[in-house]
């Protein structure tokens, strides 16, 4: 399992041109579930994503996590992050879940970070979506469990 995640000042998600999700501060989290994902794994990434260290402190230094900073996240499922790009010149998706588990294993990732107290904000599972974001930092990191 995979989450690419930015600290954003503000994210949202359009689908067929309605927001079907927005947050201010906090995390935009892009996840991608592979083959072998399990409950266990969307457990460890979530309480990874959460814990993770991107907010400044009062030294200006990355101590905080969204929690601690009163952030949210916004969830957006992005299968192509499982993507195979080792050879050729197209990307292979063999690695990628089952779109019924992958489903799944997306919604019991937010779940679990709404189980943490997070204001936890979803894209559409499997939708042509458009993604917003105003990135603050930069800031973007690979997770990966």
């Amino acid at each position: 399992m995979i989450a690419l995640i930015q600290r954003v000042r503000h994210a949202s998600v359009k689908v067929d041109g309605a927001v079907v999700g927005k947050i201010d501060q906090g995390l935009l989290v892009l996840l991608g579930v592979e083959q072998g994902d399990d409950d266990k794994k969307a457990q460890r990434l979530s309480e990874k994503v959460l814990g993770y260290r991107v907010f400044s402190d009062e030294q200006g230094k990355m101590n905080l996590n969204v929690q601690q900073v009163g952030g949210s996240v916004l969830v957006v499922s992005q299968f192509t992050l499982a993507a195979d790009t080792q050879s050729g010149m197209r990307p292979s998706f063999s690695k990628g879940a089952a779109p019924a588990e992958a489903n799944r294993l997306y919604e019991r990732f937010s779940d679990n970070c709404r189980r943490q107290g997070i204001n936890t904000e979803n894209g559409r599972f499997a939708a042509d979506m458009q993604v917003s974001l105003e990135n603050d930092g930069p800031v973007t990191f690979w997770l990966q469990v």
